[in-house]
């Protein structure tokens, strides 16, 4: 077995390093930089997927894309029942909407966001509608959080690995104080020693 991540920095890369160092799954990790002009992924990528995207996970030569897919192949293929629901169980679909919630609607306005801030006073329009998006779906992540601190039972799952990125975005803008439970699970996410493993090896990413 030879599982191979290509990594981009400063991505949700760093998920899926955090993801097989909490399943203690031995890894290798071919390393690729951001154009620092750009900040667009370097050509080398294409060559792996005709998108040129990461993350991107080999195994034995089966290429797996899309950050869910790749947690949730992880987790069935070498997760023993750790991290997710039992199947079949409430618990379990709650835990497959979040995969899915994390990349689906979760993202769209944090690209959004992203994309409109090269635009200058272009973007002025839709700004109110992106920040707007922004704050309901941080106050939504907000609270579905249980008290335990976790999205799905009352430990760490899949899809907290997967929803630590938004969560760290709305942290990384200085909302921590607008979301106090948000801000708790990054700081939690961030004292897993699996997670201060999978930085040092991945680098430092978004200011973390």
């Amino acid at each position: 077995m030879t599982l191979i991540v290509h990594h981009l920095n400063n991505s949700r890369s760093q998920r899926i390093l955090w993801t097989l160092e909490e399943l203690g799954v031995p890894y290798e990790i071919k390393h690729y930089q951001r154009d620092t002009v750009t900040n667009l992924a370097p050509p080398e990528l294409k060559a792996i997927h005709p998108l040129g995207k990461s993350p991107l996970l080999e195994d034995d030569g089966t290429l797996i894309e899309e950050s869910g897919a790749i947690v949730q192949y992880l987790l069935d293929t070498y997760g023993e029942g750790r991290f997710q629901p039992a199947p079949g169980s409430k618990e379990a679909l709650r835990h497959l909407q979040f995969m899915h919630f994390a990349e689906g609607s979760a993202m769209t306005p944090i690209l959004l966001q992203l994309y409109t801030s090269r635009l200058g006073d272009a973007a002025a329009p839709l700004q109110p509608r992106i920040q707007e998006q922004l704050s309901s779906h941080f106050a939504y992540l907000e609270g579905e959080l249980r008290a335990s601190g976790h999205f799905v039972c009352d430990d760490w799952t899949g899809a907290d690995f997967m929803l630590s990125f938004p969560a760290e975005i709305a942290v990384m803008q200085g909302q921590g104080a607008s979301y106090p439970k948000l801000a708790a699970f990054v700081a939690a996410a961030h004292a897993r020693p699996a997670w201060q493993v999978a930085r040092e090896k991945g680098g430092a990413y978004y200011g973390y």
